[in-house]
């Protein structure tokens, strides 16, 4: 109830601005639209070869050599584009500026992609905020992506089954230990719900995978007998050293 509240007021407040200041595009600035097709198509997409595991780029067919040593608990990571130019823009305005708008064009990138490359799923479910962040920013990006992703690719969205138990400080200035520090056992599934069910985890970015990693671990204490994750973006070549 307080994350709708919440949603539906700055939808109205979003749709409010929008008439007296024309949406400018977050990619290049031209007034007409939040991202126009110049900026959308200018995403610096993901494309193979990447490692069939981790998602990482690679420059042959094959495990990276990350996942050879220190495999990841998730089935699968994917992402659309890597988080830079438009599509680092598009997210930090999505996130951080309240251009919820943003969710619907970013989705249906994710569901295209999905639909090339990914095994069936038969649930979508995004990465959780702890409540307290859900007070503080009113909407989950995540939340947002997978409502939009999992309708135009026309499956089912659990948002309630996957939680945040305890609140992490942010990770972006965190390292890849302490990032999988921060989310060790900080995410449950709270009933059977999804015994028995391949996921589809849904995030905005993938930097180290430490939290996808945290979230696949409560799914399959959950009972799900298969996880893969989705992100919109993920940073670009992460090749150094064990998973963390």
């Amino acid at each position: 109830m307080m994350e709708t509240w919440g949603l539906q007021w700055r939808q109205w407040h979003s749709r409010l601005l929008d008439l007296l200041f024309p949406p400018r595009c977050v990619g290049c600035h031209r007034v007409g639209a939040w991202l126009c097709a110049d900026c959308l198509n200018a995403f610096p997409l993901v494309t193979p070869p990447v490692c069939p595991r981790c998602g990482d780029a690679v420059t042959s067919n094959g495990l990276c050599r990350r996942c050879r040593v220190s495999p990841l608990q998730i089935e699968m990571i994917r992402s659309v584009a890597y988080f830079e130019g438009p599509a680092r823009e598009a997210l930090h305005a999505l996130k951080y500026h309240g251009r919820l708008v943003l969710a619907e064009p970013l989705g249906s990138l994710m569901a295209t992609h999905w639909r090339r490359y990914a095994d069936p799923v038969d649930v979508v479910v995004p990465v959780p905020l702890h409540v307290t962040r859900l007070r503080e920013r009113g909407y989950n990006q995540a939340a947002l992506l997978a409502r939009e992703m999992a309708r135009q690719a026309g499956l089912p969205l659990d948002e309630r089954t996957l939680t945040r138990q305890r609140a992490t400080v942010s990770q972006v200035d965190l390292n890849a230990q302490q990032r999988k520090e921060n989310v060790h056992a900080a995410f449950r599934c709270a009933d059977g719900r999804l015994a028995g069910q391949r996921v589809l985890l849904i995030d905005d970015v993938c930097t180290t995978g430490a939290t996808l990693e945290a979230c696949a671990a409560a799914l399959y204490a959950g009972g799900a007998v298969h996880v893969q994750a989705l992100t919109l973006a993920r940073a670009r070549y992460r090749q150094s050293g064990p998973h963390t």
